[in-house]
């Protein structure tokens, strides 16, 4: 089933749930979906997406919380599965809105929301739960199931109402020798299966790659022996969310006598938290702050870092830039001990060139086993599918690519086609009777966080940026007496990322002088008309001539 165009759901009916996806299907971020029932709405999860490369200056995204805007009274919590930014990054956004909703998670992820929430000097109201336990949430009975992720404390979410059950995965991946010995509940899976799954959403980020996600304790040798070889200093860049793959370098590091400083606000304040609550385990004299670092012998330190996506302001790619304390050259090691997530491509790689022209060794997942990921191959999909026996299937948490495939996965154990619910971000499903079925599509967009503003920034906005970072941009100023619409001084024409010369429209002034002229005998006078007939004879000469399309700024001064 395939979502449709735009289209308005009809008004809700009684016993009926409504499901709808504000983010994270077409895409891999900011992950929030909106349960409705009776008049009352769930919330889960509330991530970000981060730009790339054609959406220039953009901080962040958020999804679009239009359709909920006007509803907030009527929101009884928000459930949020774990503590990465894709699912809780948009939460002090939603809270701005109506600071007294509700959040609901493990113990982990609401200290990393809280320490989040702290800095925009808001203080939430909180449960905490683990798995295993039951919530009544208004009219929706929540129960939390335990699975295995590249962050602890994770957890899928079973949401029971009258018009059915309902399985959330979050993200998973079933690690049968976790690092902190916490799996994938399948019994849990499988009790719920047996229970009646009505609609089963699953992580789809995986989906598309065979077999078994590799365990995350093969990456520990792995670290261990390049750290044990490095002559110099090593860098580990990782996402500063990942307390598994943090202990892991520092239980290598402390293995060949090197102490760790931690680099990037985030990691010191995540791995802080971890520590504090007994998910990072670190052997005492192993952290040192890192302006401290700097007087230790070189073999003997390991820097932990943020910037493992190429983020530009992050601090590997401060360092690649040169524009940080810690400056890598020759002999030093740098570990990007993270997946690249789809769209940062170039912009990692970028730092890994960078990095390398500096004469760092530069180890990462291409050429090293450095990195595994947290999601479920299509392997393990199918054994959920086999264990749950869903009734109707709803792929989330990926690209389009991912969706088709875990659709396809779903349809291979027996789901069949007519119950297997392609959709994307706005797609409406309503859940009754065991049926889900697609009755609506809403017309959402990117709510882009530009610095301190939320929503201003538009896509012709980010079109006008990257227009001016490409092609440059040109400015005209005319003067022109306001009662005959001659010309009293101009046209001057001033270009910049043009890479001519100003002189080099000389050519093109006549033309401006002869259209304006033209104008003012049929009797135009306005100064926004006389602007577009400037713009437009400058911007087809400069198309012809120089093959270039900038941005174009005209200026008609009446005197």
């Amino acid at each position: 089933m395939i979502a449709q165009q735009v289209l308005d759901p009809p008004a809700l009916e009684s016993g009926t749930l409504r499901v709808i996806p504000l983010g994270g299907l077409g895409e891999v971020g900011r992950n929030m979906t909106v349960f409705e029932f009776d008049g009352k709405l769930l919330v889960v999860d509330c991530g970000v997406l981060f730009p790339e490369e054609n959406q220039p200056g953009v901080d962040l995204i958020l999804p679009d919380f239009e359709p909920i805007r006007d509803r907030l009274d009527d929101i009884v919590g928000v459930v949020l599965t774990h503590g990465h930014e894709d699912h809780i990054g948009a939460v002090p956004y939603l809270l701005k809105l109506k600071g007294d909703i509700p959040l609901i998670g493990s113990g982990l992820t609401l200290a990393l929301v809280e320490a989040k929430l702290k800095e925009h000097r808001i203080k939430p109201y909180t449960l905490t739960v683990k798995e295993g336990q039951r919530e009544k949430v208004g009219a929706f009975d929540l129960e939390f199931v335990s699975v295995n992720h590249s962050i602890p404390d994770a957890l899928a979410v079973a949401i029971r109402t009258p018009a059915g059950l309902v399985l959330g995965t979050g993200d998973f991946k079933m690690d049968q020798l976790p690092l902190d010995g916490r799996l994938t509940d399948l019994r849990a899976f499988a009790r719920l299966g047996e229970e009646g799954v009505d609609l089963f959403m699953v992580d789809s980020t995986n989906a598309d790659i065979p077999g078994f996600t590799a365990l995350e304790r093969s990456i520990g040798p792995v670290l261990d022996q390049v750290i044990g070889r490095a002559p110099r200093r090593v860098i580990v860049a990782s996402f500063s969310s990942h307390v598994h793959r943090v202990q892991q370098v520092i239980d290598a590091a402390h293995a060949h006598g090197r102490r760790v400083a931690f680099l990037g606000r985030s990691m010191v304040r995540n791995m802080t938290i971890a520590e504090q609550l007994g998910y990072l385990h670190v052997p005492e004299g192993v952290l040192i702050d890192y302006k401290k670092a700097k007087d230790l012998p070189d073999d003997q330190i390991v820097y932990m870092s943020t910037g493992s996506q190429g983020e530009p302001m992050a601090v590997l790619s401060r360092m690649a830039n040169l524009d940080h304390a810690i400056e890598p050259g020759p002999g030093d090691t740098v570990i990007l001990a993270s997946s690249l997530i789809p769209g940062n491509e170039n912009a990692v790689y970028r730092v890994i060139d960078g990095l390398t022209k500096l004469g760092a060794t530069v180890v990462h997942k291409g050429n090293a086993k450095v990195h595994v990921s947290g999601h479920a191959a299509a392997g393990e999909l199918l054994y959920c599918y086999n264990i749950v026996g869903p009734r109707n299937v709803m792929p989330i948490h990926g690209e389009h690519r991912h969706l088709r495939a875990n659709a396809q996965l779903a349809q291979d154990t027996g789901v069949p086609v007519e119950r297997t619910i392609l959709g994307e971000n706005g797609t409406v499903v309503d859940l009754r009777d065991g049926i889900a079925k697609v009755v609506g599509q809403l017309d959402l967009g990117f709510v882009y966080v530009d610095g301190s503003t939320v929503g201003e920034i538009t896509d012709a906005d980010l079109k006008d940026r990257r227009i001016l970072g490409e092609e440059g941009f040109i400015s005209v100023i005319v003067v022109v007496d306001s009662s005959t619409g001659k010309i009293i001084s101009g046209p001057e024409i001033h270009a910049r990322g043009v890479a001519e010369d100003d002189a080099v429209f000389d050519d093109v002034v006549p033309k401006i002088v002869a259209a304006l002229r033209e104008a003012a005998g049929n009797g135009v006078r306005d100064s926004h008309a006389l602007s577009q007939i400037v713009r437009r004879t400058i911007g087809r000469w400069v198309n012809q001539k120089l093959r270039r399309r900038p941005m174009i700024v005209p200026l008609v001064i009446e005197a």
